[in-house]
């Protein structure tokens, strides 16, 4: 094999393939990334098995077509340290040689054949949706995911596909997030896809893209590039019955004034107590020892009676973060119920900490 690429292109996808590398065994296959130049097209591919990433360039110069294997880190360690010019990868005696001008690197391959296969989309359902939407939907519920739990399906994300309609969930048992996409649907279908496979989709999904499913593995296409991941089977929580059928009161609150009085508090505390009544909203650390935080802010709540609540601060910095509008709704029924935060299609159910 014998090709020549622009270093930005090539650095940009190594870049983007090395999260998809087997870190921990060095000696495995899928520690490598595969390059492949065939048919006027070099292909670009990495997997730990788990999920995958596959970029497809015609805008590259092929001398001979060959395949050749690479150490993922090492390569995008060379990549990074050449110049802005084009770069020359040739194989060579099972070594792949990277050369630019006066500068030359040689990394050993190991056996392409051994490489696994991606999977196809051979009898698997679609489904069309705006992938910038998508995407936008996913980094929202993210937060809300648990990054360790015993049981699995919770490390992940449902798409709940529903008729004409999308539901994204993440949950960490004392958080749920749902944001509801609204978009056309052939089949109703449920799956989760696990945390690291929906942070990787964040920074891809912006093109147009087709999204192929079944039980076991989900696929993403779009004219440069495919990204597969296995999902997670299991039961999730039937998220439904999480979210208040009926709410008592409803208020609407201001992001940037919230904010500021959580972050506050967040000086010294990462929990606090909020307490609202007609007129103002006070926060309040919760702390052990003898330090104290205080704030308040004013804000016509229209409250009849006072109400108070115990809250992580992440919790509720999780959600405003990720909103774009001013104001945001708090929904609640008891002070020592679960309350729900709500900005247009995302919504936010908290469980109260006792204080």
């Amino acid at each position: 094999m014998r090709v020549f690429i622009n270093k930005n292109v090539l650095e940009s996808i190594i870049t983007n393939t090395n999260p998809y590398l087997e870190k921990r065994d060095l000696s495995a296959i899928t520690s490598h990334i595969i390059i492949q130049a065939k048919d006027s097209v070099l292909n670009i591919k990495a997997t730990d098995y788990e999920i995958g990433l596959a970029y497809k360039l015609s805008n590259v110069k092929i001398i001979d077509e060959g395949t050749a294997t690479a150490n993922g880190k090492k390569l995008l360690d060379i990549i990074r340290s050449l110049k802005d010019d084009e770069v020359q990868l040739e194989t060579l005696n099972n070594y792949l040689y990277i050369k630019q001008k006066n500068s030359k690197y040689k990394l050993p391959m190991y056996k392409f054949e051994d490489f696994p296969e991606f999977p196809t989309t051979q009898n698997k359902n679609k489904f069309d949706v705006d992938a910038v939407m998508f995407g936008r939907s996913l980094k929202k519920i993210i937060p809300s995911i648990d990054n360790s739990n015993p049981k699995h399906e919770l490390t992940g994300a449902k798409i709940d596909i529903k008729q004409d309609l999308i539901n994204i969930v993440g949950t960490d048992t004392k958080r749920l997030s749902v944001f509801s996409l609204q978009t056309q649907t052939q089949n109703e279908f449920s799956l989760i896809i696990p945390k690291k496979a929906i942070t990787e989709m964040q920074k891809l999904f912006f093109d147009k893209i087709e999204i192929f499913y079944d039980e076991n593995i989900l696929i993403a296409q779009s004219q440069n590039f495919e990204f597969y991941t296995k999902l997670i089977n299991g039961k999730y929580p039937d998220y439904d019955k999480v979210i208040p059928k009926e709410i008592k009161k409803r208020i609407k609150l201001n992001r940037d004034k919230m904010i500021e009085g959580i972050k506050t508090i967040s000086m010294l505390s990462d929990t606090m107590k909020i307490t609202m009544n007609s007129q103002t909203i006070n926060f309040e650390s919760v702390i052990e020892d003898n330090s104290e935080a205080k704030t308040q802010i004013d804000c016509e709540t229209e409250l009849d009676e006072e109400i108070y609540f115990g809250v992580k601060n992440k919790f509720l910095l999780d959600f405003l973060s990720n909103i774009e509008d001013d104001e945001f709704y708090l929904e609640f029924n008891n002070n020592n119920l679960p309350f729900v935060l709500t900005s247009k299609e995302l919504k936010t159910v908290i469980m109260p900490i006792n204080i």
